[in-house]
Parts: C-alpha cells; sequence; structure tokens
C-alpha cells in the first residue's frame, strides 16, 4: 500500500478521539489521512465503555479535562441531534449509603458548580426511593445530576468516522503502526499495510500512544491498560432503573454504577483493575463475581433478573491526572494522550483544541467552503422508531420488515444498508455494532449462523 503521496496530516487511532480530530481536519483545506491498527473504527477503547454523556460534573476542576468534558457535553448533544446518534435524557443520581458519603455530596454539588454546571440538587432519602423505588434499603441521602444522560457510543464513533471520509480524509484500516522516520519534511509511518507519510503526525492512538510517542523521542508517560468489566441485563429489568445511579466517588474511585443503556437494557460496572496486556479484553470470574456483590448491595431485585451478557473494555490510563495533549512543533507532532472515558464525551471538543494547537504552530485550518451535511446515522436505540417499526418505510422496502434477529429486532434492510455504508463491517462484531444484531439475550444463538452467511456475501461484493 506504500504511496508517494504526502497527506498534509496523519492521524493515528481511528476512535472516538481520532475521529472527531480527522473530521475537524479534513473540513479545512488539509488532505487527512486516518490510520487504524484494527479493521474498524472504534474496535479498541471506544467501542466498550459505559456509554454516558457527561456533564463534567465531577471532574477535577480547572483541568484541561474538566475544560473539555464540558464543552464536549455541549457540541456532541448537538451533533447527536443533527446526525440521529441515539441520546437519552435520562439523568443520574448519586446515592449515599453511609454517613461519610452523604457529608460528602455537598462538596460535590460545589466541585460540579466550579466545573459550570449548576443544576446539581441534594435529596433526602423519601425523594431517591420516590425516584428509584427498586433501590436496596439504607440509601441516606442522594445528588441528583439532572443532564447526565446514555448515548450510543458505537453511533457517536461511526458518525465522525463518516464525516470525516465523506469531507474527504482518507481511512486505512488494518495499518498498525510498527515504526516511525521522522524526516525534514514528513514523517514516513511504518505500518502493517505499508508506508504513510505526513506532513504533520497526530497521536490518539490510545492504548498505544506511548509507544508511539516514544518514536518520535520522547518518554513522558506510560500507558495501564486498565480493564473494566460489566454485567448486561435483559430489557425486562429496564423499567427498575429509570436514572443512571452512581456511586459517591472516594479515594478508591468512582464506584460501581447502575445504568439504562441506549439498546433498553441495564448494566451494571465497570470494575477498574490494572494490567500490562494491552489486549486482554476478556471477562474474569473474580470480576464477575465483585459486579454481582457490589451490584446486589446497590438493587437486590435486578438480580431476580437474568443476566444476558458480560464484556469488558480497556481504557487507557496514563500516570497523568490530566490530558495530554502537547505539540511538538520541530517534528511536526502532536500527543493526544490519557484521554481516559471520558473521550467519549470530550472527543469533539479535543478535535476543537488539537485544531486550535496546530493554528497557534502557523497551520492554515480556516474551514472550507461547501462542506458535505453531517451524515444521518441508522437508529440502534430505543429512544426513536426502528425500521420495523415505520410502517411506510416497511411498505417501501419490505426488507425492512423482514427480521434477521429477533432479539435485537434487527431486519434484513438495515443489514444491507450497513454493508451499502461509506465504513461497511470487517467482521461480525463491526456488523454488531451497526446494527445491534447479535447483541441481544440469546447472543446469536439462533440467528448467528445466518448472520455470518450475511457477512460473507457482503463483504464479498
Amino acid at each position: 500500500m506504500s504511496s508517494d503521496v504526502t497527506a498534509d496530516v496523519v492521524v493515528v487511532g481511528a476512535g472516538i478521539v481520532g475521529c472527531a480530530i480527522a473530521r475537524a481536519l479534513a473540513g479545512t483545506h488539509l488532505t487527512v489521512t486516518l490510520v487504524e491498527a484494527r479493521d474498524d473504527v472504534g474496535d479498541g477503547t471506544s467501542k466498550a465503555n459505559t456509554a454516558l454523556l457527561h456533564t463534567g460534573f465531577d471532574a477535577t476542576p480547572d483541568t484541561l479535562e474538566s475544560r473539555l468534558v464540558a464543552r464536549g457535553y455541549d457540541l456532541l448533544g448537538a451533533y447527536a441531534e443533527q446526525t440521529g446518534i441515539p441520546v437519552e435524557r435520562t439523568g443520574a443520581m448519586l446515592v449515599a449509603w453511609t454517613e461519610e458519603e452523604a457529608d460528602a455530596l455537598p462538596g460535590l454539588m460545589v466541585k460540579a458548580e466550579r466545573n459550570g454546571y449548576r443544576d446539581c440538587g441534594l435529596v433526602q432519602t423519601e425523594e431517591i426511593y420516590r425516584r428509584v423505588p427498586d433501590l436496596g434499603p439504607g440509601a441516606l441521602a442522594g445528588l441528583t445530576v439532572p443532564g447526565e444522560s446514555i448515548i450510543c457510543t458505537w453511533t457517536t464513533n461511526l458518525a465522525l468516522a463518516t464525516d470525516a471520509v465523506a469531507r474527504g480524509a482518507i481511512l486505512l484500516r488494518g495499518a498498525r503502526v510498527t515504526g516511525a522516520t521522522v524526516g525534514p519534511e514528513h514523517t514516513t509511518l511504518h505500518t502493517t499495510r505499508g508506508d504513510v507519510r505526513g506532513r504533520w503526525v497526530i497521536n490518539a492512538a490510545g492504548l498505544g500512544a506511548d509507544l508511539l510517542d516514544a518514536e518520535f523521542g520522547h518518554q513522558r508517560f506510560t500507558v495501564t491498560p486498565r480493564r473494566g468489566e460489566l454485567l448486561v441485563f435483559d430489557k425486562l429489568a429496564r423499567p427498575m432503573v429509570p436514572v443512571i445511579v452512581l456511586a459517591v466517588p472516594s479515594s478508591r474511585g468512582k464506584g460501581v454504577l447502575v445504568s439504562p443503556t441506549i439498546y433498553g437494557n441495564v448494566m451494571v460496572g465497570p470494575t477498574s483493575e490494572n494490567l500490562t496486556d494491552r489486549t486482554a479484553t476478556g471477562t474474569s470470574e473474580s470480576g464477575f463475581e465483585f459486579l454481582v456483590s457490589k451490584g446486589r448491595a446497590l438493587m437486590p431485585a435486578l438480580f431476580d433478573e437474568e443476566i444476558t451478557a458480560t464484556y469488558a473494555g480497556l481504557r487507557a490510563a496514563s500516570d497523568h491526572d490530566d490530558y495530554l495533549i502537547d505539540v511538538d512543533a520541530a517534528a511536526r507532532y502532536l500527543l493526544v494522550g490519557g484521554i481516559r472515558s471520558t473521550g467519549l464525551t470530550s472527543g469533539m471538543a479535543v478535535a476543537e483544541y488539537v485544531t486550535g494547537l496546530l493554528a497557534e504552530a502557523g497551520v492554515d485550518v480556516t474551514e472550507r467552503d461547501g462542506l458535505p451535511p453531517p451524515p444521518r446515522m441508522p437508529n440502534i436505540g430505543e429512544v426513536g422508531v426502528r425500521p420495523y417499526q415505520d410502517a411506510e418505510r416497511v411498505a417501501d422496502d419490505p426488507e425492512y420488515g423482514r427480521i434477521v434477529c429477533f432479539c435485537e429486532r434487527v431486519s434484513a434492510g438495515e443489514i444491507r444498508d450497513a454493508f451499502a455504508s461509506p465504513i461497511p463491517p470487517a467482521d461480525l462484531d463491526g456488523l454488531r455494532r451497526r446494527t445491534r444484531v447479535m447483541n441481544g439475550r440469546c447472543q446469536g444463538f439462533y440467528c448467528g449462523a445466518h448472520t455470518a452467511q450475511l457477512l460473507a456475501a457482503g463483504t464479498a461484493r
């Protein structure tokens, strides 16, 4: 795949942050190449998180992270409306179970106000149980955060990538960077698909960001893969969890949450376990036992319902307390590291910030005229009308009424559209993230073979 073409900017990493940066820069007169190690966008850290659109109420005040999460909340909220990314404005409640936690709530409200969020409210026991009747006994006090929301992280990532490509960015999947040669005019990235050249390189490589940073002569941070395991409950449990239920943060972390999902399920987690293996996304017996123990204490009745899935994601934890975004102008290199799970919310704001840093370094980032409109994404959330529910759409095209996955009500028309999209899936997992096929309680037991046939036919085109 090696080419003599030199892009103005090469962005490494097609997670949410990398795709947001590529989208922003592809809207200028710069030529942009987006390089992803895996076979699909959003197949790393971005695919397996708690999928919350954060207000930033609990961020550390006066940090870059707090600023960008607050800004990203507004940017992504508006972009979701434009593109159809599913969002549910459920609100959240922090629940105090001890006197120590109850005493901490007023300070958390002050912290939220320092972060520019002023809608929190203190509530007493009676109000907690009025809002969440199925909580376990013993709640003492609560703090409401009405702006916290749930969002589809899969669609967010895909929308940003699709937008970047529509604006002219070149997407290279399956191109893992193995080294870099920094020259006087450009940098050559050596990848598993050949060499890629760029006048500027932006490192948004997530779990591999420190390794790429070292290729540019830096030893300023270390990424630690932090595994977070989660439990997913059947949709019948959803009425029990009308809001996101958060633990009161402590020195040990943010604790375990109980949250509805955009797909109609309930989620409990995550764990927090530092590892050395940057590929260890398997779940563990100890993680399952931990979540059952913590979750049962929070909401005992929930555990009378069925757990239909477990999954784990790796967050790119670093030895810095804040985002690490820095420019090496001499090497024409920009690091975007240590973003952690808040990158879902802050990604578009990070892109805006990075664009500003490039402007300060003398790069012309003026937005060009005639940009294509943002893509309109397929709805895979329960908050809107799904294709099989749209009688007019089914009448026009019966494939939207032909169900392939009965657990998730995924139609043959949606699967067909996924393969015809600008960034089609490369495997079953990618198809699942675009349509929800095989994502239900049977986990593909009934539809898996048929879906595999559709994948083979779709990728053969």
